[in-house]
């Protein structure tokens, strides 16, 4: 059997494979980050968002700006690609992320919360993380419209916050091409 030569794309050719899928991504999303203090999980988290076009990042609480230093390094300059504003409170970034016309989508373990792959994911989504040893504050998730959380089948309770942001934000863009 001839199986062709596997190699990986050039630049070139990784713009047009993206740009492809920028022409096919209509959905909006924004991006909630409340009390994420570990500067690596903030460049890691930063860089998602670039990869996968979240319009603005909001964050909340005492959450790291991605000018620190050590967020700086895995973000690699991604944090210049996403708009984004430290709104102080979790209410205040709710209430801008609302008033620019998004939807609260919080990823967190409750007794309502759906799987992420039934979780209503349609419109304009922002999706809300939590810190990284509490998850989402009482506040936030009372102000969000929906909870989704990530079924786990190993025997670890929890992800990563900025793994966990990387599987919804991966979803979310999954099921609006998969139309």
């Amino acid at each position: 059997m001839n199986t062709p030569e596997r190699r990986q794309l050039r630049a070139t050719d990784v713009k047009r494979l993206n740009r492809t899928w920028r022409r096919a991504t209509e959905g909006r999303l924004g991006l909630l980050v409340e009390s994420v203090t570990q500067p690596f999980n903030i460049g890691s988290i930063f860089r998602t968002a670039a990869v996968f076009g979240v319009e603005h990042l909001w964050l909340a609480g005492n959450a790291t700006e991605p000018t620190h230093p050590n967020a700086q390094k895995t973000a690699l300059g991604t944090d210049r690609l996403v708009p984004w504003e430290h709104a102080g409170t979790v209410g205040d970034a709710v209430k801008k992320a609302r008033a620019a016309g998004f939807r609260i989508v919080a990823l967190e373990l409750t007794g309502d919360a759906s799987p992420l792959h039934e979780a209503d994911l349609t419109g304009n989504v922002c999706l809300a993380v939590g810190g990284e040893d509490h998850g989402c504050s009482p506040g936030l998730l009372a102000a969000a419209d929906a909870v989704a959380y990530i079924p786990q089948v190993g025997r670890v309770g929890s992800l990563n916050v900025a793994v966990a942001t990387a599987v919804a934000l991966s979803e979310i863009r999954r099921r609006e091409w998969a139309g």
